[in-house]
């Protein structure tokens, strides 16, 4: 009996190889990636090999059990399968699917990973997915391009980044005789698009403490995650992925890791004494999470709270406008025009970093003690009546 099922194969987190039977293990990589291997022993030969078959995400298991036992009776035949797969002409698709197998694991975030495939499944494989990537020209890259490139700019880019790899894997392997077609001459053959810099839409800070006070009488977790988000003036992903083990109750601080936040160093946050209520309030919910989802990830196993779980918030509030990021710029414009707080301090409050690299090397500080008190001013304002508002920065 097969050891694995759809509902499990799309559960499974740990890392490692999980076994459904016959040879086909489902690998999971420390990155999350999951991929399909085939351990069978070939005629004549004492030791078993390994076939990457290709990623979960383009390959079902029903499609993985097939493949496997085509494989399964080739080898048995005494025909060598790995070979045979190294002669024949790989199509630009599983050309993709063995380059990000290769290069899923060196991501941090597992839906970077996700995300790196999935692109290219929307945008290219439907043009020139099952070509054989040896046929492939300049021409099919801007065919397969041109349809993005001016309507979403940024994302075209980075699928044009991906081709690029996938073709630098081909031509490594021997899959690809020519130059990579991804180049200089390519770009000339695609229209000039200009990068437009879009601010996000944020509640003007003179009415946030309205908004907060609001905010205080719904009970629901992503209102709770909301609060502390505002007062923490931090991203969605790291108030949602807050964890017990990064607060000190004690002294006052949220110490967020390097792998998970966007500059890639650990920050610590000075928290007011609203925020800490609010961490006081969420005890209990959940072992590993301040702020889990009421939904599961498994037995016994909290659930980070989905990205879009404000959205439903916003709208039982009637309220429209503005992004939930937008609050680090609400923080922001009000630290510039009501607190006057100095540049560094208030940048340092986001995570930012200020000035040049050299600049860097010697402002070691962190300006822990001038940020909590810029914290607590922010706290104080955040939860004061409509009232304060109109002698703030007077």
């Amino acid at each position: 009996m097969a050891g694995l099922n759809v509902k499990r194969v799309e559960a499974l987190k740990e890392p490692g190889m999980h076994g459904d039977g016959d040879g086909l293990y489902l690998r999971i990589s420390p990155s999350g990636t999951k991929s399909w291997i085939l351990r069978v022993r070939i005629a004549g030969e004492t030791a078993r090999r390994e076939i990457g078959l290709g990623s979960v995400a383009t390959l079902s298991l029903a499609e993985a059990r097939d493949k496997a036992r085509e494989l399964r009776k080739e080898a048995k035949e005494g025909r060598n399968p790995i070979k045979r797969r190294d002669k024949r002409a790989l199509t630009f698709k599983e050309a993709a699917t063995e380059t990000h197998a290769q290069v899923a694991p060196t991501f941090k975030n597992p839906k970077h990973a996700a995300l790196w495939l999935s692109s290219l499944d929307l945008h290219v494989f439907p043009h020139i997915g099952d070509k054989s990537i040896e046929g492939l020209g300049r021409a099919d890259v801007v065919t397969a391009l041109e349809g993005i490139w001016l309507k979403t700019p940024d994302t075209a880019r980075r699928v044009k980044q991906r081709i690029a790899t996938v073709f630098d894997w081909a031509i490594g392997r021997g899959h690809y005789s020519g130059a990579n077609p991804v180049d200089k001459a390519l770009m000339k053959s695609l229209p000039k698009s200009k990068r437009s810099t879009e601010h996000m839409a944020a509640l003007p800070w003179k009415e946030l403490p309205a908004f907060y006070k609001e905010l205080c009488d719904r009970e629901a977790t992503a209102a709770l995650c909301l609060r502390f988000l505002i007062l923490t003036a931090t991203r969605s992903g790291e108030a949602r992925g807050a964890r017990w083990s990064e607060i000190d109750l004690q002294a006052g601080v949220w110490t967020i890791p390097a792998d998970r936040i966007k500059m890639e160093r650990p920050h610590s946050i000075p928290l007011s004494e609203e925020a800490l209520a609010i961490a006081h309030r969420v005890r209990g919910l959940d072992p590993v999470l301040l702020f889990p989802s009421p939904q599961k990830a498994g037995v016994g196993r909290g659930k980070e709270l989905s990205v879009n779980c404000f959205r439903p918030l916003y709208e039982r509030m009637g309220r429209a406008g503005f992004v939930t990021h937008g609050f680090r710029s609400t923080f922001t414009d009000w630290a510039n025009e009501s607190a006057r707080a100095q540049f560094e301090v208030s940048q340092a409050c986001l995570a930012h970093q200020v000035g040049t690299a050299v600049d860097r090397a010697y402002a070691r500080s962190d300006l822990f003690d001038r940020r909590r008190e810029l914290m607590d001013q922010w706290s104080a304002f955040v939860i004061d009546t409509p009232k304060a508002i109109e002698t703030q920065g007077e």
